[in-house]
């Protein structure tokens, strides 16, 4: 029996960080052991919010590439391709467009949260509207059955699901619902202790080490209830403790206790932390040095994957064109 599809993507807009990693590129790397799974760097998606500055556009791909062949993915177990470079996703999600009823799209919720959050940035474009009609092509190309998310994430899923069917009605029965395959997301604080976003300048990136590892840890603020060494402190609120429950596991109860009784201090436990991040994000910089230190290697792993998606997208859009009836040739 062929392996179940799994899809998923990564937004070019900038490094990957320890929040991306543990949210979602971690359980990538245990998804290819078992699906056959196909991850794009969705370039098309990233100009929805930032097509005003395009500057680090390649940089940015190139950088998620890294970073993807870092954490574990592996090229010869996954399909890792760029979105536009299958021209196809752009004509499915053009299809898409003429069928979704725009009170589809104007209700979808992160739409209207993300016109509130990034009211600084003009995004009230036709490409942002339909950015859905774009994700339901990059799923549905694939006929997936699965789509990794938490589950924030599941209205994007059955939007996807509910274009599907539209076009099923409509047609012919050429795409299958995907099902969302739910992550426990594993969430951390930035430095600030606010959400870990590019955007507010407080991540750890995968690749950040050494003294650059070093100043973000102890920059990161902790308990602002305690003043002195000694003072009793809060664990619980206190964004270092939260790294230590990831990356220390061992010592968590030991920390919990010392800190609730001011036995230890906030510079010793942000030490302590240092080490431990730089022992567990080792394996992910041996293989970054070894994608760095090639410099063909990323165009190799993209060429590879899109050779790979290549074959299932001709064979979706000659599905598609006939059971439309817009096959002229």
């Amino acid at each position: 029996m062929s392996r179940k599809v799994v899809l998923s993507g990564a937004r070019p807009t900038g490094s990957l960080h320890i929040g991306n990693y543990l949210g979602a590129v971690q359980n990538w790397v245990k998804l290819q052991e078992e699906y056959d799974c196909y991850f794009f760097i969705a370039d098309w998606h990233a100009l929805t919010t930032g097509y005003e500055d395009t500057s680090s556009y390649k940089e940015n791909i190139s950088e998620v590439v890294k970073d993807l062949y870092a954490s574990g993915l592996d090229p010869e177990k996954c399909s890792i391709f760029l979105q536009s470079a299958l021209k196809e996703h752009a004509e499915l999600h053009l299809l898409f467009s003429m069928i979704t009823p725009l009170s589809w799209l104007e209700r979808c919720p992160t739409y209207k949260d993300q016109l509130v959050q990034m009211d600084e940035k003009n995004i009230r474009t036709y490409g942002f509207l339909g950015y859905p009609c774009l994700q339901a092509a990059d799923i549905l190309m694939y006929r997936a059955d699965f789509v990794p998310v938490g589950e924030d994430q599941l209205p994007h899923i059955e939007m996807t699901r509910e274009i599907a069917r539209r076009f099923n009605f409509l047609y012919e029965n050429v795409f299958p619902e995907p099902q969302p395959l739910l992550t426990k997301a594993k969430l951390l604080p930035g430095l600030d202790g606010r959400k870990m976003s590019k955007s507010y300048n407080n991540t750890i990136a995968l690749k950040d080490r050494g003294e650059v590892l070093r100043q973000k840890v102890m920059s990161m603020i902790t308990d602002p209830a305690r003043i002195k060494k000694d003072d009793p402190g809060h664990p619980d609120i206190c964004p270092v403790f939260g790294y230590h429950k990831m990356f220390n596991e061992e010592e968590v109860e030991s920390i919990e206790s010392d800190c609730k009784a001011g036995k230890i201090g906030c510079v010793a436990c942000k030490k302590n932390l240092y080490n431990k991040l730089s022992v567990a994000m080792e394996p992910i910089h041996k293989r970054r040095d070894e994608i760095d230190s090639n410099p063909d290697m990323v165009r190799e792993i993209l060429e590879k994957g899109t050779a790979n998606a290549r074959k299932i997208v001709e064979k979706t859009m000659g599905d598609v064109r006939r059971a439309m009836k817009i096959d002229w040739e």
